[in-house]
């Protein structure tokens, strides 16, 4: 306000300072004339107005004319005149007398023949201004800590509002522990940022619970095989210790023994290697692979089981060159893996097929089986660690998996930057498309982006 004020002022004494020059002329040496009618009213008004604050003098700074204001204020030495005349920009200042503040400018005009300069100076009071300015300094030091404090309080009870379902976010979250993980909080029904949050914080726990639920179904698998061969084992030695009589009779009890270790083993090593996928400790060796000579050696390993489970298993290989670049250990793991499931899901008279080709810049690799087939509820699901369709497995052997090999399939072929296609009908059978790339730009950056999912021998 104080620099609109003074801007004000300036201008102010800018319109006076012309119309100063408008009405005044100069004759001869010093003959003085304002070329004013009195008998106008406006023109009075004027001219008292341009009067009020005035001085003129000669070049030698003798006062022609000056109001008594200005008097009183001072007026300016023959020093001060001299450098105005020689000076082509008017001179303002800001003086002070009696603590009422002015603005003064001054500079010269010229008479009538232009041939003399006259020292002009005019003022305005700033009374007004500064009157003005301090009426609105109070008004600001009353009014804004009243408006600070009511602002705080309105904002504060806003907020606090606004924060109410925020804190029932929070206090909804600290009820939700490992065993009340099927809470959710209450959605608003208001499309805003907080019933995005519910939402997301909602689908989170979901999430959360179902991780729980496989965890907790994981261990109670895990305790159930290791306690079986354990119990088994210590019933064949204790039997062995207090009932055997001859060597080939502790020879039997040690030789099931020791079955029942190698199948604690086979666990140990996949939850090992599950634990080292998670860390991202398993990288990919790569080599150059013939993936149509691998898939025929693995199918070839798996005819004597497929026979005595009365299934038939066939390979075909399509036309065209499958040699890439992959791992060999992984890729024959993702083929035993497929190709074990689709045996033991197959019941006797089935078929197992498959097939291994070139498309474009992939190899494809296709497992098929005339099985039992899987409900279409269970399809998004059998990827996820340590998820079994239940009522399939007791149904296809006695010997239950632990959930883990489709997860490990995924994992290596996603590593290897390919994709898995599963498709399948109840008591039509199973199908698993594999496609791999032969040289894929980037193999490292795959399996440090799939390290949730693990890989592991059939168990």
């Amino acid at each position: 306000m104080a620099s609109s004020l003074d801007n004000q002022a300036e201008e102010d004494l800018e319109q006076r300072w012309g119309t100063l020059k408008g009405y005044l002329r100069i004759d001869g040496d010093n003959d003085l004339h304002w070329m004013f009618d009195e008998q106008d009213s406006d023109e009075d008004n004027i001219r008292a107005q341009v009067k009020r604050i005035y001085m003129i003098a000669d070049a030698d700074g003798k006062v022609l004319e000056g109001s008594n204001l200005y008097q009183a204020i001072g007026f300016d030495s023959p020093a001060r005149i001299r450098r105005a005349l020689s000076s082509s920009q008017p001179d303002e200042r800001w003086v002070t007398v009696a603590g009422v503040p002015y603005l003064i400018r001054a500079s010269y005009v010229l008479n009538e023949s232009r041939t003399k300069k006259f020292y002009v100076a005019i003022g305005i009071s700033l009374v007004n201004s500064h009157k003005t300015l301090t009426n609105f300094t109070w008004l600001c030091m009353a009014v804004i800590p009243l408006v600070i404090v009511i602002g705080t309080a309105t904002g504060w009870v806003i907020a606090g509002r606004a924060l109410l379902p925020v804190m029932a976010i929070a206090r909804a979250a600290q009820r939700i522990g490992g065993s009340n993980l099927s809470l959710r909080i209450p959605e608003r029904k208001a499309a805003d940022e907080l019933e995005y949050l519910i939402e997301t914080f909602n689908a989170m726990i979901a999430r959360l619970e179902q991780s729980f639920i496989q965890v907790r179904q994981f261990s109670t698998d895990v305790s159930h095989e290791l306690r079986t061969p354990i119990t088994i084992v210590r019933g064949q030695l204790e039997v062995a210790l207090f009932t055997a009589q001859t060597s080939e009779q502790y020879r039997d009890a040690i030789v099931v023994a020791l079955g029942d270790v190698e199948r604690l083993s086979q666990i140990v090593r996949a939850l090992l290697l599950l634990s080292q996928a998670e860390t991202g400790q398993v990288v990919l060796q790569l080599q150059a692979l013939d993936l149509c000579e691998t898939a025929r050696n693995i199918t070839e390993q798996f005819e004597i089981p497929a026979e005595g489970a009365g299934v038939g298993i066939s390979f075909h290989a399509l036309p065209g060159n499958c040699t890439g670049d992959f791992d060999r250990v992984q890729i024959e793991r993702m083929l035993s893996n497929l190709i074990s499931n689709a045996v033991k899901f197959t019941p006797p008279g089935g078929e197992v097929r498959v097939s291994v080709g070139r498309m474009d810049d992939e190899g494809e690799i296709v497992v098929q089986d005339t099985g039992q087939g899987i409900a279409p509820e269970h399809l998004p699901h059998i990827f996820d660690r340590f998820y079994r369709v239940r009522g399939m497995e007791e149904q296809a052997s006695p010997e239950k998996g632990l959930g883990l090999g489709l997860s490990f399939v995924n994992w290596i072929v996603r590593a290897h930057g390919g994709a898995i296609e599963v498709k399948s009908e109840l008591g039509q059978g199973t199908t698993f498309i594999v496609r791999l790339p032969f040289h894929p730009e980037s193999r490292q950056a795959a399996v440090a982006g799939e390290t949730e999912h693990a890989l592991m021998k059939p168990v």
